[in-house]
């Protein structure tokens, strides 16, 4: 794990080269993005296959520079991911869906909340369902990456380079 300025990067394909270029042989290479405790992602590139992203909130995420390169490649003009309907992803209270959908249609599509494939980690030990529970309302985003490292058995690499 290293620290790496993303001031170059301007497309999810700039990033999964960087990911590429520090990989050993075709290794999974895991990215942790976090901006100012708003938002985190996980990015995971596998070799020579499409990158895979988690983004914690969306909404959040497309107002940043490094968020909005993630959000671009996960929201399409109907405001659904590449990896499915995000419905699921949603607060289900239809009144809370209703403002949801509303304040997607103001940011073009991207909806409040988690946003992505969820499933990124799983093999790695760390379930869709506790990765959410980390990106619920009142998660605090920097301290939800050091949970994710230590679940992954990272988290004194991520702190040291903190």
């Amino acid at each position: 794990m290293s620290e790496t300025e993303l001031d170059d990067v301007e497309t999810l394909a700039d990033l999964a080269d960087l990911a590429r270029g520090s990989a050993q042989d075709d290794d999974s290479v895991l990215i942790f993005i976090e901006q100012e405790d708003a938002w985190f992602a996980v990015v995971r590139v596998d070799g020579e296959e499409d990158p895979r992203i988690f983004v914690s909130d969306g909404a959040a995420a497309a107002r940043s520079s490094y968020g909005s390169v993630l959000t671009d490649e996960l929201v399409d003009q109907a405001g659904e991911s590449e990896f499915g309907d995000l419905d699921h992803l949603l607060d289900e209270a239809e009144e809370a869906e209703e403002q949801d959908e509303e304040d997607a249609d103001a940011r073009g599509g991207v909806p409040v909340g988690p946003l992505g494939d969820a499933h990124l980690l799983t093999e790695f030990g760390l379930a869709a369902d506790e990765l959410l529970a980390l990106s619920g309302e009142g998660a605090v985003p920097g301290d939800a990456l050091e949970e994710i490292a230590e679940a992954l058995g990272c988290g004194e690499v991520l702190e040291a380079v903190r």
